[in-house]
């Protein structure tokens, strides 16, 4: 039986790469058409799209295709479309396409994220560039740039700096995060970094924003990835076992900047993953599969407790017990994560998790994979999804 659920019925990315070349709408079609076979849909069967954030120009190669361009390049006569520039964001879309076809909207809905920020940013046009891209600094960044905190990683290593301080957390812990993400990679021959990954590589490699060295940041790439949200009764005529979307949370519950939180060492992810936990039966004890944004390693443990797999300021004892690792209870971001595989703004890791659910993780499945959750986001946005193979 197949429960009242929107589910995801496909799923695809494209060959992924440092400094492709390739037009982002190159990318897009192909992890859609990878996507339709996947379902086992044809272009004709879509009838909604959704994206994150629509196409915007702040920074260069961050978001360069919108909805209108794909529904033309692809051929599709939708009834429904949605791009979602706030909110839960990277989630985003995926959570209004549930919505969508569950409230007879749209019956298959084409979500997808494409991205050339590696071919397209230079030293002097990227985000963390002050007035790159903008006409203006406005805003809470009006008040970052004259401290110099240009970056999301001067932001999350505020926060890393204050939960190392309150719970003792070091960079070993850290390391922990990254080499073991390192060594999913390694099986994963679509991951765009494959090369070893040492303890001590990680601790003498350069400083970004203390305590945050090289490889706690994620990898920016080209390339696209396609997820296909169904209705409950649609997806039971695709070609694979439907994953029911069994929750979902994206409470927010604190102001929308990254340092007026009431307590540093959470995020939005506390919020959300509280929102998810009250929404279903399922508990985190039958978990088998965690994608975790990973934006920056920090953000690992964050997500560890917001979804309450260890207690508030557990997550580095957690961590070293060898629970997210490859062969841990909890393995986390199995195909690498963006720290090693490259990032898509968390779609990747959702593409990771229905591989894994759908048993098509190669070297790196994860035995008898049926539940997984998806975290997605870091600082004050943030969504949650439980996804099920029934």
């Amino acid at each position: 039986m197949i429960p009242n659920k929107a589910a995801i019925t496909g799923v695809g990315m494209s060959t992924i790469g440092r400094n492709t070349g390739r037009p982002a709408m190159d990318h897009l079609a192909e992890a859609a058409l990878q996507a339709l076979a996947c379902a086992g849909l044809s272009r004709d069967d879509i009838d909604g799209i959704a994206t994150y954030p629509g196409k915007a120009d702040n920074s260069p190669g961050m978001s360069p295709l919108g909805t209108g361009e794909v529904r033309n390049a692809l051929g599709l006569k939708t009834r429904w479309h949605s791009a979602v520039p706030d909110g839960p964001a990277q989630m985003a879309p995926l959570m209004v396409a549930a919505m969508a076809v569950m409230t007879g909207q749209a019956r298959h809905v084409l979500c997808f994220r494409a991205l050339t920020e590696s071919s397209s940013q230079s030293a002097g046009q990227r985000a963390s560039i002050a007035g790159s891209g903008r006409a203006r600094i406005g805003g809470w960044l009006s008040w970052l740039v004259p401290a110099n905190a240009m970056s999301a990683s001067n932001w999350a290593g505020w926060m890393a700096q204050r939960y190392f301080h309150e719970f003792g957390m070091t960079r070993d812990h850290l390391a922990m995060v990254a080499t073991g993400q390192r060594r999913f990679a390694l099986a994963n021959p679509a991951a765009v970094t494959r090369k070893p990954l040492t303890t001590e590589d990680y601790l003498s490699a350069r400083m970004i924003s203390s305590p945050l060295g090289l490889f706690d940041c994620d990898i920016p790439i080209d390339g696209a990835c396609a997820v296909i949200v169904s209705a409950p009764d649609a997806a039971r005529d695709c070609a694979r076992v439907p994953l029911s979307i069994a929750a979902m949370g994206s409470a927010l519950r604190s102001p929308e900047t990254w340092d007026q939180r009431a307590d540093l060492t959470t995020m939005g992810a506390h919020d959300a993953g509280a929102d998810l936990w009250a929404r279903t039966d399922f508990r985190p004890h039958n978990v088998d599969v965690l994608a975790l944004y990973d934006g920056f390693s920090i953000f690992v443990p964050f997500w560890l407790e917001a979804l309450g797999f260890c207690g508030h300021g557990e997550a580095k004892d957690f961590i070293a017990d060898g629970n997210i690792g490859p062969g841990g209870r909890y393995p986390v971001n199995t195909g690498g994560g963006q720290l090693s595989a490259g990032r898509l703004h968390g779609f990747g890791l959702l593409h990771e998790a229905c591989l894994q659910l759908w048993g098509d993780g190669g070297e790196r499945q994860v035995r008898d994979a049926r539940t997984a959750v998806c975290g997605m986001g870091g600082g004050f946005i943030a969504g949650a999804m439980l996804l099920h193979r029934d």
